[in-house]
């Protein structure tokens, strides 16, 4: 009996504190924890947005790159390389945070007349969509970022649907740009302020929008042209858009993603392309020593004996797809230590020989031949850039549009600016390592030889052989950000002389994030060659030039 009572007690007891402690409003609806939308700061939205923007952009960079051999990918079998989870951050960043920060912040920017935090909201968010569209085709959009109706199956849209919306979102920054603001974001990574320099980015993205329809849009050449006459795009580099790191190592840490996972001390984690590697060494290509940064001066195989604990391929045959095209195989000499595309060996321990990101743009070492090894710090401890839209790129655009016109003249003239361009302002990172023996770098009369025999080349080639010179050229100059070139790949099918995978039949992407080549080859002896289609809406292939058959 006495223990029923006591158990009696307890809950009595209990009901008691529970009563003592409830609440008095027993409707709350949020949590008193967080803060509320209305409660939230403009400028830490547009941060976050800022932020957030720039590592999508990154991720999606490095894709580009590395199916276009600006970047080495690691998988002979692409549906293993991109499987649909690889790209759960990608949708992650893009509507979970950017897309839905924008949209919660517009309306208090818009309450507080914060027109210009709105104007450089729409405007990233509008490459978002662009860049989605390019990556995946049809995207949720219009059912998508549905707040509290929590629509969590949206459907998709057409692409061309979304590329419209993005040109209306463009359109509408640019009238926020040019409003009146009752204030200024506290923080502009990129631009510091300069609303004139955002409106020019605004109107580059639509230059890209053109170029990137200009195969179903017989408007598009025309609206492009119309934007060049206007004088209102990114034309010079002081105008280029950019997103600078810092050097602080924790806590956070800002430094360049490329430097701080190579410059560690466990060495390089990253391989380089030995694509590009090879191709900037065949033409003496006065930007190499700021891209790469040599560890060693031999590579196995080249200037000394074969190693397979260092680099297996070294003690290796080359693939008969490779020895029927002439393509380089496993090892460059001067000791530029790469992989080749779709080099699946493993990875031995080979961390502090193997080449690694260089000063542009990782903020790493320039290469004046010291042949020392990487160690955290070393360098411009990783004050370096990720590129976003540069004005070397805008001059390659204009020449695939003079090119697409029938302008060869013309199109030579931006292929040689934009490649003069992306020199000088590679070469300004030089002086970010303080280390660096500078008379290494290319003098002023080499980079004008180069230039020239650019000019001489150009001048003598086929119509072909422009189209592999432009690709080539644009290639180099994108290096830290591959997207426009993946693009371009597939409205153009150039350059033909980019390196097979190593995989005779590596298989095609998965959805409409696909390569339109395999690998580029037209040699006879390669089998069950197939025309080559684009995925997404602007699903024709150019006429000339036609996309190389593919595997």
């Amino acid at each position: 009996m006495k223990s029923i009572r006591k158990i009696f007690g307890l809950f009595v007891l209990a009901g008691l504190c529970f009563y003592s402690c409830e609440t008095t409003d027993m409707d709350l609806t949020e949590d008193p924890n967080f803060l509320t939308p209305e409660q939230a700061d403009v400028d830490f939205y547009l941060n976050a947005i800022e932020r957030s923007y720039v590592s999508l952009m990154q991720n999606f960079g490095n894709y580009g790159a590395q199916v276009t051999r600006i970047e080495y990918m690691g998988s002979r079998n692409y549906l293993n390389a991109y499987s649909p989870t690889a790209f759960d951050d990608e949708w992650d960043l893009a509507y979970r945070q950017i897309l839905a920060d924008v949209e919660a912040m517009t309306p208090i920017a818009q309450e507080n007349e914060q027109f210009h935090h709105i104007a450089i909201a729409q405007l990233l968010s509008a490459n978002v969509l662009i860049t989605l569209v390019d990556y995946f085709g049809d995207i949720p959009y219009s059912e998508a970022l549905m707040g509290d109706e929590g629509n969590f199956n949206p459907a998709v849209d057409d692409g061309a649907a979304v590329y419209a919306a993005a040109e209306s979102l463009i359109d509408e920054a640019i009238a926020n740009f040019n409003m009146e603001a009752a204030a200024e974001p506290d923080y502009d990574p990129f631009y510091e302020g300069d609303y004139e320099n955002w409106v020019k980015l605004a109107n580059t993205l639509k230059m890209k929008i053109y170029v990137q329809t200009r195969l179903v849009d017989d408007s598009a050449l025309s609206s492009f042209n119309q934007i060049v006459t206007s004088g209102d795009f990114i034309s010079s580099t002081d105008e280029d858009f950019q997103f600078r790191y810092g050097t602080n190592e924790n806590q956070p840490d800002t430094r360049n993603g490329r430097y701080a996972n190579n410059y560690t001390p466990t060495g390089a984690g990253s391989y380089l392309s030995n694509w590009l590697m090879g191709t900037m060494l065949e033409d003496s290509d006065p930007r190499i020593r700021y891209y790469f940064y040599r560890q060693v001066d031999a590579v196995p195989g080249e200037e000394v004996d074969p190693n397979e604990q260092t680099l297996t391929c070294s003690m290796e045959s080359a693939p008969q797809h490779y020895i029927d095209g002439g393509y380089t195989f496993c090892s460059l000499p001067s000791g530029y230590w790469g992989r080749d595309h779709g080099d699946n060996d493993g990875t031995p321990g080979d961390g502090f020989l193997r080449s690694t990101y260089g000063i542009y743009p990782a903020g790493g070492m320039f290469d004046d031949s010291r042949f020392a090894p990487v160690s955290q710090g070393a360098g411009a401890a990783g004050a370096g850039i990720t590129p976003l839209m540069l004005a070397s790129w805008v001059d390659f655009m204009r020449a695939e549009m003079a090119m697409a016109e029938g302008d060869e003249i013309t199109a030579q003239e931006f292929v040689v600016s934009g490649t003069q361009k992306s020199i000088a302002k590679v070469q300004s990172f030089g002086a970010l390592d303080p280390d660096a023996d500078l008379s290494y770098a290319p003098s002023e009369e080499q980079v004008d030889s180069f230039l020239s025999q650019l000019e001489t080349e150009l001048s003598s080639a086929s119509t072909d052989e422009k189209w592999n010179v432009l690709a080539e050229e644009f290639w180099i100059a994108s290096f830290g950000n591959g997207t426009l070139n993946y693009n371009f790949y597939r409205r153009t099918g150039y350059p033909t002389t980019l390196q097979p995978n190593r995989e005779p039949n590596p298989g095609g992407f998965i959805r409409s994030f696909r390569y339109p080549a395999n690998f580029v080859n037209n040699n006879s002896s390669v089998s069950q060659k197939q025309e080559v289609t684009t995925t997404v809406f602007w699903d024709t292939n150019p006429a000339s030039p036609s996309f190389p058959e593919s595997n």
